[in-house]
């Protein structure tokens, strides 16, 4: 039986869901594709967000010979026929270019990489490789020279995942609309949500439901929890997660290590995933603690990236170091303060050019318009030596923007700069 994320993959380009930071109609990317003037590229991002699913769809617009393999079961002896027969169809009557979808690229060798390089430079074909590794690790310097661009694939946002959703179970072709289904908003939304951003994780699942739903049943909150093996008390309403979030950001921010496990152990036993939990977790480490200790970032993005390796249920031990972490140790959110009041100034003020010597001199001809004239290289001079960054205009009011406590680590590097300040003001007067 064909898996229901098979079957409803979009057959036309306007059908495509996600991606909207690259593709949508007017963006460069899309008319690239209308117009046939697409060319090679490599997709890069997690699994279940349209890698395949573009490929196909532009191979279909551009109407050129399609070639899809996968790295993991294609050797070097296979890619040459392939190789081979796209040349005989590019130099022969034909004269048309092989479009070559290459899924997980990043599994073949530097040689088989390397087989790629001749057809590409000769035009005779059209390269798409897909990956959910970093290409710029993964893949050879020279194929990424190669191609046109790197599009990097973002997780599905939930609402965009529900959408497919709903249209599958109305769609009477190739998904449920002939079998009226019933189904709740609320469950089919969790459905949705609980995917993390893998939209053929939600159609399979949502395919196994159909086929299994006992006759006169809902698809009810309950029945989507059975299909993933999750609870889901977490969902009991759509602001529920943004509230515990919030109150275990706000007990962190002020330092009661209790209240904020607690809220950590609601937001794990209500079937909160770990990448969601993560995010909040690296964001505070910054916004709340800063430079109060400036390790905590590092420890906590530590402990997060653990817990993905590990999963549940031993990741929670992860997650609860980082939070126990951060709701015992110094605060400050000045470094993010100062940043707000850079960005306000910015939105609101006119700000003169970056002073002439802080300007590039790194090419011909810098010297003669005084770009780097005058500029002091701190190391010179054992460190620090008394110089304007600033705007001129910023400069000559003695903006600051930063503001630090004396709060941790903070109250050191407040001495610190303080002595700056003082070495300033002598060699001003002097």
């Amino acid at each position: 039986m064909i898996p229901l994320s098979t079957r409803m993959r979009p057959s036309k380009l306007g059908e495509f869901v996600g991606q909207t930071h690259f593709m949508f109609e007017g963006s460069l990317f899309y008319n690239s594709i209308k117009n046939r003037t697409f060319d090679s590229a490599i997709f890069f991002g997690p699994s279940g967000t349209g890698k395949t699913t573009l490929a196909r769809l532009i191979a279909k617009e551009i109407d050129s010979s399609f070639v899809e393999i996968n790295a993991s079961t294609t050797g070097t002896k296979e890619l040459k026929v392939i190789l081979d027969n796209a040349s005989t169809r590019f130099y022969g009557l034909q004269q048309e270019t092989t479009c070559l979808y290459v899924d997980e690229v990043h599994r073949w060798n530097k040689l088989q990489q390397d087989s790629l390089l001749k057809a590409l430079e000769d035009g005779v074909i059209k390269f798409i490789g897909s990956t959910t590794e970093n290409p710029y690790f993964s893949v050879n310097n020279a194929v990424i020279s190669r191609v046109r661009n790197i599009y990097e694939f973002r997780r599905l946002e939930t609402n965009e995942i529900l959408s497919i959703l709903e249209r599958t179970l109305k769609d009477k072709e190739k998904g449920f609309g002939g079998l009226d289904i019933k189904y709740d908003d609320d469950a089919l939304r969790i459905l949705a949500d609980m995917s993390n951003g893998d939209c053929r994780v939600a159609l399979d699942t949502l395919g196994f439901i159909v086929d299994n739903l006992s006759e006169g049943k809902v698809i009810d909150r309950k029945i989507v929890g059975e299909a993933m093996q999750k609870q889901t008390t977490f969902y009991d309403k759509e602001e529920d997660k943004y509230n515990l979030l919030s109150a275990l950001q706000k007990s962190v921010r002020g330092s009661d290590p209790h209240a904020a496990v607690h809220y950590l152990a609601r937001l794990l036993e209500g079937g909160a995933d770990i990448v969601m939990i993560g995010r909040r977790l690296m964001v505070m480490a910054s916004e709340d603690i800063g430079m109060a200790y400036p390790n905590a970032v590092t420890i906590v993005t530590s402990c997060v990236q653990a817990a993905q390796m590990v999963g549940l249920p031993e990741a929670r031990i992860n997650l609860a170091q980082a939070v126990v972490l951060m709701a015992s140790c110094p605060k400050s959110n000045a470094s993010n303060e100062a940043l707000n009041k850079a960005l306000s100034d910015l939105h609101s003020r006119k700000i003169d050019d970056v002073p002439d010597h802080l300007k590039d001199s790194h090419y011909k001809g810098a010297n003669s318009l005084g770009r780097g004239l005058d500029y002091k290289y701190p190391h010179s001079y054992g460190g620090y030596v008394t110089q304007q960054y600033l705007p001129n205009n910023l400069y000559e009011e003695r903006v600051k923007y930063y503001f630090p406590t004396e709060n941790g680590s903070e109250g050191s590097f407040k001495r610190y700069l303080e002595e700056l300040e003082n070495i300033d003001e002598k060699n001003n007067k002097s």
